[in-house]
């Protein structure tokens, strides 16, 4: 169940809160759903729901877990070869059960809270670079992932409506 993130407090608890509140709008908007209606698209686009569940999965792994603290992979992703298939998350989540895509999403959201309690701050540096070479702070991070997560939240509401008419926050 969504809960309004807090109006002040402590940056941290912010940050995570508003993350949160991203995630399970995710969640959401994909409950109940089956296989063949998380698969449906838009005529103007190649996005599903599932593809989006699949996507944020990867992404909550690679931001947090890899690129940030330094830690394989998840097995999901392990071994993917990224350049010759870019999409391949997105491609292949219409072939995964409903429970199986929000339970992937729900254990890399986990995991990535994992990281976030383990860390000293938020200016904590990543483990690896950005391209620029520079590293990031977990800050950047969670700011990061709620721009993304956000952003696909719109894209979900979008998604959502032309399956079934549900609207909502």
């Amino acid at each position: 169940m969504r809960t309004d993130p807090p109006e002040s407090g402590p940056e941290l608890d912010q940050l995570t809160n508003v993350l949160d509140y991203q995630r399970e709008t995710i969640v959401q908007k994909t409950d109940g759903l089956t296989r063949e209606q998380l698969a449906q698209q838009l005529p103007t686009s190649s996005l599903t729901l599932g593809g989006l569940l699949n996507h944020l999965a990867l992404v909550e792994d690679s931001w947090f877990r890899v690129r940030f603290s330094g830690l394989p992979e998840d097995a999901l992703w392990a071994g993917i070869d990224w350049d010759a298939d870019p999409d391949y998350e997105f491609r292949t989540a219409a072939d995964v059960e409903p429970q199986e895509l929000r339970r992937r999403y729900e254990a890399a959201c986990a995991s990535s809270r994992e990281v976030v309690a383990g860390a000293q701050s938020l200016d904590q540096l990543s483990v690896e670079k950005r391209q620029n070479g520079m590293h990031f702070d977990l800050r950047w991070v969670l700011l990061h992932l709620i721009e993304e997560t956000a952003r696909h939240a719109g894209h979900a509401d979008l998604l959502r409506e032309a399956v079934d008419g549900a609207t909502g926050e």
